[in-house]
């Protein structure tokens, strides 16, 4: 679709999509909120990110594949740590983990969050120290749970009354006596996709606050005496922008705080807001900066603690996305561009839904652009869509694209750092790409490229 069919369409047929879509400016422009922090256009039209030119990237490792901007990683957990220097940071390691950012995260001082015994297994392996991990997850196995146990994890966030029973049988038998946050759904209703809002109450997550459950699972924990009750838990969703969600949830959580202080004399010195915390996919996101979240979220619990005369517990909070989302992109090669009768143009390339499910799963928006060459040509609205046999795999849904986009052609997709190579998968057969860190001109694997081997290794019939 050309630069003049796209403008009929969005003035003749009502288009209703996003605003950025109705003015494409400059296809050779770079948004800076879209990209990692070293990331430049070079003369030459190839993206650089550290230094180094995606033409060399590509070359020696292929497409398509994550790149991180190492520097823009640090930089960002520097900023946290900096912002929330009263708090303790942990790093959601769901968003994407692997032993390298492991080893990063906790050379810049953050503590980390894991969710599973795999994600436990990696944390140790990078030599993580497991006193500063926190353990989260609505249904801990008695395997897992004796892992954590025998590791030392510093803290468990204890989801159900079965998990209480579970994990307070097990430390009764190994004499020790776990310390625990108890995880309450809050009944905030955040402002994000209904698969990843998680305080409201018809979801699996927590003990309702509202039904009275995160009071008794308190109490059920303070008079058993073998877990070391330290705080309570909250996390309203993910991808939020407005600071008002945990307003609301810091008023309810120290409500409970102080509820359990009257009923059984007890101030608990912990309290965690989670994370969640937006960052820009296009230019219609706005997120705050760390330094701006700090502010809010440290006035909204000193408020809340005043009002209901209770010590300022120690705050945690839990960022992944806004920390690793920001500082990678993925590059592909185009392989197919399809005019389909002048309705839209079709841009596929060589990954799709295995490297990215977000766009299918949460109808998530992404940017692009051209990688590898200016271009003068005028703008098209295109949908970039990948090589799996599903209509659903789209990676972007409209951008402009310069209109000589052709098979060769490399597109980079900026925001890819969180939820993508954490959630790929090996649909259609497809090996799952490498992720490569880059810094100072330089560049390294650490999540190598799966191969054809590596699937049929596991194939045993």
């Amino acid at each position: 679709m050309r630069a003049h069919e796209a403008g009929a369409l969005h003035g003749d047929l009502g288009y209703t999509g996003p605003a950025w879509l109705r003015t494409p400016g400059d296809v050779n422009a770079l948004v800076p909120q879209l990209w990692p922090r070293t990331v430049t256009r070079a003369e030459t039209g190839f993206l650089q990110v550290g230094g180094v030119s995606v033409a060399e990237l590509a070359e020696e490792y292929g497409t398509p594949a994550y790149f991180l901007d190492e520097a823009d990683l640090r930089s960002r957990c520097r900023e946290f740590v900096a912002a929330f220097a009263d708090a303790d940071v942990f790093y959601a390691g769901k968003s994407f983990l692997c032993k390298a950012v492991v080893k990063i995260v906790h050379e810049e001082g953050l503590f980390l969050d894991v969710c599973t015994g795999g994600e436990l297994a990696v944390a140790l392996k990078a030599g993580f120290p497991p006193e500063k991990i926190g353990f989260h997850g609505n249904n801990k196995s008695p395997r897992e749970l004796q892992r954590a146990l025998q590791a030392g994890v510093g803290r468990i966030i204890v989801d159900s009354f079965d998990e209480i029973t579970r994990l307070t049988e097990l430390a009764r038998e190994q004499g020790k006596r776990p310390r625990v946050l108890i995880r309450v759904t809050v009944g905030v209703e955040a402002h994000t996709h209904e698969f990843i809002a998680t305080a409201h109450e018809d979801q699996k997550f927590g003990f309702s606050l509202a039904g009275g459950a995160a009071f008794a699972a308190a109490v059920r924990i303070l008079d058993d005496g073998v877990l070391d009750l330290i705080g309570l838990h909250s996390h309203i969703g993910s991808q939020i922008f407005d600071t008002s969600g945990f307003e609301v949830a810091a008023r309810r959580i120290v409500e409970l705080q102080a509820q359990i202080r009257d009923a059984r004399g007890v101030e608990l010195p912990d309290l965690d807001l989670g994370g969640g915390f937006g960052i820009a996919y296009t230019t219609q996101d706005d997120p705050a900066t760390p330094g701006d979240l700090a502010k809010r979220i440290n006035k909204i619990v000193d408020s809340e603690c005043e009002l209901a005369n209770l010590r300022r517990p120690r705050l945690s909070i839990e960022p992944g996305r806004a920390i690793v989302g920001p500082a990678v992109f993925t590059l592909y090669e185009v392989g197919t561009v399809k005019d389909v009768d002048g309705i839209r143009t079709y841009v596929s390339v060589d990954g799709g839904m295995s490297d990215n499910i977000r766009t299918a799963l949460y109808d998530a928006s992404y940017s692009a652009t051209m990688a590898n060459r200016a271009s003068a040509a005028e703008p098209m609205l295109a949908r970039v869509v990948g090589k799996h046999c599903e209509s659903g795999d789209i990676v972007v849904k409209d951008e402009f694209l310069p209109a000589d986009v052709q098979p060769g052609d490399f597109i980079a997709v900026p925001g890819t750092g969180a939820y993508c190579r954490s959630m790929a998968s090996n649909y259609n057969h497809v090996p799952r790409p490498p992720v490569v860190a880059v810094r100072d001109g330089a560049s390294r694997v650490i999540v190598r490229r799966e191969t054809e081997d590596d699937l049929l290794a596991l194939d045993v019939g």
